[in-house]
């Protein structure tokens, strides 16, 4: 199956970003496109999926976007990398929690590459690791699936601001904290995208 990759330099639009993977949706669905993957950035912007409690707002005065993804409250923004795809489960033999699988497998794996030991937790969907004896949160999953065909992504916090979930309850976990790749192992990071799609793409193809 042909995979569409696509990266974005500049940060791209939330509510872009979505309408491009809905239209996307439709097109593969049609057979009139290929799946996709897709690496960016979004400018800072809070995002709440379907699942969300308005007593996870912490600051009522947040500029906040309700979307159709699963899970609950979460941020975007400079310094953390999305990994967005459309991915046909209707040539996967429909199986959501393989994806959910390979999705944390690939996270997992390209962290490793760069000597960071992290977790999936049945509980608390997304990537942890254990950072001075805390446990933390390094990476958020979200998935919607239309049709057999899943679509939105995982994000990967890298090196963006963290003061920014004191605004929130992140993903509704309050008995942890977030963290980012680059105050857990400070590094270049700079081929982590691309270690991402080879992972995600092997995993897919697993």
């Amino acid at each position: 199956m042909k995979i569409e990759i696509k990266k974005s330099e500049k940060p791209i639009e939330y509510n872009d970003a979505i309408h491009f993977l809905e239209e996307r949706l439709t097109q593969l669905n049609e057979k009139k496109a290929d799946e996709l993957i897709w690496i960016l950035e979004h400018p800072s912007i809070y995002t709440a999926g379907t699942s969300y409690n308005e007593n996870e707002i912490l600051d009522k005065s947040i500029d906040l976007i309700r979307s159709n993804r699963g899970g609950k409250i979460t941020y975007h923004g400079p310094g953390q990398i999305i990994c967005y795809f459309v991915i046909n489960l209707n040539k996967r033999n429909k199986d959501i929690r393989k994806l959910i699988t390979n999705i944390e497998n690939t996270i997992i794996n390209t962290l490793k590459e760069y000597k960071i030991n992290s977790f999936n937790d049945k509980k608390n969907i997304g990537i942890w690791v254990n950072d001075k004896k805390k446990i933390k949160k390094v990476a958020a999953i979200g998935v919607r699936v239309r049709k057999w065909i899943a679509y939105h992504g995982f994000s990967i916090n890298v090196k963006n601001n963290l003061d920014v979930y004191k605004k929130i309850i992140p993903c509704g976990i309050s008995d942890r904290d977030v963290s980012s790749l680059n105050e857990i192992r400070p590094q270049d990071y700079t081929d982590l995208k691309n270690k991402i799609i080879n992972h995600f793409i092997r995993n897919l193809n697993v």
